[in-house]
């Protein structure tokens, strides 16, 4: 059974590509993740000035912490999905790779586009909230 169960609402407006909420099974252990950030192994953003690339690669060192967690893409519960960005062509990009990699599992997900990221050249993290099994 998913630890993770998401929550529609017939009462709001459909959403392509999320749920509204999302219940997490009593049992599972909670894992709050830092933002994943799109490094390297040697710590360098890449690649440089690459929206849909950053938001991959953000993804890739997400799936590595939950697996340090003993989790997965489909334990998320939550999403906050940072872009570098004033436009909105950029955040929709970013948004199709991260929809992309959850496929069926539309965890609930705030987008949002900010002025500046912590790296030099970053252009999108990915904070997430799991339940993991015990």
């Amino acid at each position: 059974m998913p630890n993770v169960t998401l929550i529609r609402s017939n009462l709001l407006a459909e959403t392509p590509g999320y749920a509204y909420a999302s219940a997490v099974e009593a049992g599972s252990r909670l894992v709050h993740l830092a933002g994943a950030c799109p490094l390297d192994a040697d710590g360098t953003v890449v690649p440089v000035g690459d929206y849909a690339g950053q938001a991959a690669r953000c993804i890739e060192n997400l799936n590595s912490a939950l697996a340090s967690a003993g989790g997965s893409l489909a334990d998320v519960a939550y999403t906050r999905v940072l872009v570098a960005t004033l436009r909105n062509e950029d955040l929709g990009t970013v948004w199709n790779v991260v929809r992309e990699a959850f496929a069926g599992h539309e965890v609930p997900s705030t987008l949002f586009g900010v002025t500046v990221l912590g790296y030099r050249n970053q252009l999108v993290e990915i904070e997430a909230v799991a339940a993991v099994s015990e």
